[in-house]
């Protein structure tokens, strides 16, 4: 299973700054009173709130102000020229087909905009599956990583063990999990510019290894090399 920001591609680069800035207008105006909007410190303090309680911004606001989540994902995704802002290593075509097992994209992003990613990135033909943020409910809730639950459902689903199934992700939240029930994990690092996904924490400048993670490589395309400690 496979991440798709900052894992195959560098969304670090231009993408995650507008969908912050998309994200901070559209949280300022539901926080605010309906004439002014909410002012940057309280935004910045919800998100980081929500993030640290629920694992996403968007399942606190939709469980402490009732906002759509369709609405929600759609404005703050909604990039013009999103192909002008991909950068991308060359060679993943190649990797994912010199990687065994089937290819599944597991993505905390919306339908809309991982598809048009995976379109210009040329590998939508390499994954038997892709599974958007939208496809993560549990019991009628919205369950997206680091949800254990949905993991759990999905491996179900897809009629595999945890042991036989490895996470590629560049967030240790969503790695910690995955190795909680029992899957192999691979923290890919050359993206990262913040230590958490809502940028509030500094990077360190030498990052260690958890425990909970078997192989940190710097990009994808070594994920060959690692593949005796991964299976």
């Amino acid at each position: 299973m496979f991440d798709l920001d900052n894992t195959l591609h560098n969304a670090s680069h231009a993408i995650f700054p507008t969908i912050t800035a998309n994200m901070n207008v559209y949280i300022a105006r539901v926080l605010g009173d309906g004439v002014t909007p909410a002012s940057a410190d309280v935004v910045n303090a919800a998100r980081l709130e929500y993030w640290k309680r629920y694992g996403a911004t968007l399942l606190g606001m939709i469980k402490h102000h009732q906002v759509s989540a369709a609405d929600f994902l759609h404005e703050t995704h909604n990039i013009e020229q999103l192909e002008e802002m991909i950068r991308y290593e060359r060679g993943l075509a190649r990797l994912l087909r010199r990687l065994p097992g089937r290819k599944i994209l597991l993505t905390n992003a919306p339908t809309r905009y991982s598809t048009e990613v995976m379109r210009h990135l040329g590998l939508r033909r390499h994954f038997s599956h892709h599974i958007a943020i939208e496809n993560m409910h549990v019991h009628g809730q919205l369950r997206p990583k680091p949800s254990k639950l949905m993991l759990r459902r999905l491996l179900r689903k897809h009629g595999v063990s945890a042991q036989r199934c490895i996470l590629v992700e560049d967030t240790l939240a969503n790695l910690r999990t995955a190795k909680q029930v029992g899957m192999r994990t691979a923290w890919v690092t050359q993206y990262l510019r913040m230590a958490n996904p809502i940028g509030v924490a500094p990077l360190p400048k030498k990052l260690k290894r958890p425990a909970y993670v078997d192989v940190k490589v710097k990009s994808v395309l070594q994920l060959p090399r690692c593949m005796n400690r991964l299976r």
